[in-house]
């Protein structure tokens, strides 16, 4: 065996039992997979990764994406090995509180993790919206000689991953657009947690990806090292498909349980640890061992890096002195800032006089007035851009040919919209959004609950957001959507009542950076607020504000959101007209409310007055915490129907009519009781 050779094969070993042992010592994890994808993944980092230990958040490194996050310890290894700041501490409490090496990869947890990845299929659909990416920034930023914009996508996936669907959703659309800086790296070891994956998984997965458009290599035996650099060096050639490279491995490779379920999710224990170390030549002690020609080798990676970066600040600090103006907007966008000013204009959209309109189509006007300036807003919608409202004027449809518009046509697809999102958004240098209605918000549930637990600023724009959208019927009219979203840790749910709340919802949207914000929007159209009469729409900004009273001193708070504040707005007006002091709250963001001081919350919602009304045209699930347990909710029992929104609306009783019964109920209740 020559000195190269030998010098592989000791890197990768130290990579297998630092994931042995690191799954041993917790009791728990996957030791098959790295010891399988080891030399894959070792030939991939140590001969093809752009990247800077360093710096991990380097703009212009290739992203690196462990779909089959369940290996975790494989990339917790070669972090390590390659200089990040991840030690040997940090993989010895592999699972444990507080450690930095999570049971799955987490963004923001562990230094140079560059998305959450465990749900099979998120990560190579993650992928996919960080290649557009790159695709999209390059063809704003790159001009002749100076391409700040130039690095590749790399994933490695499992079995299952191709599997789910979300990823088949992805791959069509990638293969479409023809990402060619795209490279699927496929750990195929045919088994999976229930057996060899010929009882669910006999099809021909290279073909399928032709049929998708992509380039296809392999398979090729993945201990074959060579063999497995000339594939991904194949793949990154064709700069005009995105690649699948196809690489044979053997989950558990050298362990008594090589190449069968048993490896895939529960320690190799004593025994077989021991018996793989054997096998493989590998001395059975120290644990966590790093022999130095192995440490020497793969931290070479910080010199390469380094340099890399290095060349690449050079060439930054010349395309600014050529295109300064560029090279401000390339920072911003890099950085995550926006442009100074960029919501003037907004506070003029809707003025005195405006004539009603579905907060839909105000939302389609706010994003066509932020888009010239916030020039990181690239998004799309589900196949409903004429109903969501999503389309960026005059900026043209991101495409194969010209990646330079702004418009994505994602398809009917949105799983894979909401983890492209997710990849925009982790990637950098983009505020994505989404459309598609409301009821859909089911099918890309999962990467929503992804972003949210990364913080990412994406923008779920949903439209149809109740009964209101009529005919359509039960099908599409959420009534426990908005419930459902949440109850999801650091979404932020905005439904805004009218025009200019909507324009407070976008604004909410763009300034709130550490975590996703879904805005839910009528297809109805809505009479825009007299703010003359009520009080001013930035107090949507704190998710709930007094819109109206007509009393200090008030019997009765009527509480409404979306849609539904105009009818706690005229039940209001009916009760003071009978004498009644009432008070009515728009609270279009449960999220924002809470995170105002108490006592703001206090000044709204004062406790003192107990008798509370919430109309809101969906289930009633959680509105307890604001109208307490004395208190009444209008609102939805079951699922809607096919009729106009008027009838609906009518017929399940949200009414002015209901609601002013329900208050004068309370009232007379809590006369009683005092």
């Amino acid at each position: 065996m020559d000195d190269r050779k030998a010098v592989d094969e000791l890197c990768i070993n130290t990579i297998r039992f630092l994931s042995v042992d690191a799954v041993e010592k917790a009791n728990s994890g996957h030791p098959g997979a790295p010891m399988g994808a080891a030399p894959v993944a070792y030939v991939l980092w140590d001969r093809f990764l752009k990247h800077n230990p360093r710096d991990p958040g380097w703009p212009d490194r290739d992203r690196f994406v462990l779909s089959a996050g369940h290996a975790s310890m494989l990339l917790y290894s070669l972090l390590h090995l390659t200089g990040y700041d991840l030690s040997l501490d940090d993989l010895r409490a592999f699972r444990q509180w507080g450690s930095r090496t999570a049971g799955h990869p987490e963004r923001g947890h562990t230094p140079g993790v560059e998305t959450t990845t465990g749900p099979l299929g998120q990560g190579v659909s993650t992928a996919v919206g960080m290649a557009m990416a790159e695709a999209s920034l390059g063809a704003r930023f790159n001009r002749p000689g100076h391409d700040v914009v130039d690095h590749m996508t790399y994933v490695l996936c499992s079995d299952g991953d191709l599997m789910e669907g979300v990823s088949s959703e992805a791959a069509s659309l990638a293969g479409m657009l023809r990402l060619g800086k795209l490279v699927c790296v496929y750990d195929d070891n045919d088994i999976s947690i229930e057996g060899s994956t010929d009882i669910t998984f006999t099809e021909d997965v290279g073909r399928r990806f032709l049929a998708y458009g992509w380039h296809v290599v392999g398979p090729v035996d993945g201990l074959d090292l060579d063999a497995v650099a000339t594939a991904i060096d194949e793949a990154r050639s064709d700069a005009t498909r995105p690649s699948l490279v196809i690489c044979k491995t053997t989950i558990g490779y050298g362990s008594p349980g090589a190449n069968t379920p048993g490896v895939h999710g529960s320690p190799l224990g004593p025994e077989g640890a021991r018996e793989s170390k054997k096998t493989l030549g590998w001395p059975l002690e120290p644990e966590f061992l790093v022999p130095e020609e192995a440490k020497r080798h793969m931290g070479a990676a910080l010199a390469r890096g380094e340099e890399a970066e290095r060349g690449w600040k050079e060439l930054l600090a010349a395309y600014a002195r050529e295109h300064a103006d560029l090279a401000v907007e390339f920072s911003e966008r890099t950085t995550g800032k926006l442009p100074d000013g960029w919501a003037d204009g907004l506070d003029s959209l809707y003025g005195p006089g405006a004539s009603p309109v579905a907060t839909r189509a105000a939302s389609g006007k706010v994003l066509n007035a932020l888009a010239p300036r916030v020039r990181a807003l690239f998004g799309g919608s589900a196949d409903l851009a004429p109903s969501n409202k999503t389309n960026i004027d005059g900026e043209g449809s991101f495409a194969p040919d010209d990646p330079r518009g702004r418009n994505i046509h994602f398809g009917v697809r949105e799983h894979a919209m909401g983890a492209i999102a997710n990849g925009l958004a982790v990637h950098g240098g983009f505020v994505p959004y989404t459309g598609t209605f409301l009821t859909f918000s089911d099918y890309m549930r999962p990467p929503m609950r992804l972003a949210a637990m990364m913080g990412l600023r994406v923008v779920y724009v949903f439209t149809h957001d109740s009964i209101g959208l009529g005919e359509d019927g039960p099908t599409h009219q959420p009534v426990e959507h908005l419930a459902s979203m949440r109850t999801v840790p650091n979404l932020t749910v905005i439904r805004p009542a009218d025009a200019t709340e909507t324009v407070e919802a976008w604004r909410a949207a763009l300034e709130n950076t550490g975590g996703p914000t879904a805005i839910a929007l009528s297809r109805q159209k809505l009479p825009v607020f007299d703010r003359t009469e009520c009080a001013p729409a930035e107090g949507a900004l704190k998710g709930g504000y007094l819109l109206w009273e007509s009393g200090a001193d008030p019997d009765v708070i009527l509480i409404g959101t979306g849609s539904e504040t105009h009818i706690a707005l005229a039940a209001g007006r009916t009760l003071a007209g009978q004498g009644l002091a009432a008070r009515v709250v728009s609270l279009p963001s449960w999220e924002l409310f809470d995170r105002q001081p108490a006592a703001y919350r206090e000044s709204v919602l004062p406790r003192a007055v107990r008798a509370r009304v919430a109309v809101e045209a969906g289930v009633r699930v959680g509105w307890e915490r604001y109208v307490g347990l004395d208190g009444a909710v209008v609102g939805m029992d079951g699922f809607g129907a096919s009729a106009p929104y008027e009838t609906l609306y009518e017929r399940f009783g949200i009414t002015e009519e209901a609601v002013v019964e329900a208050a004068h109920r309370l009232i007379r209740r809590s006369t009683v009781t005092s």
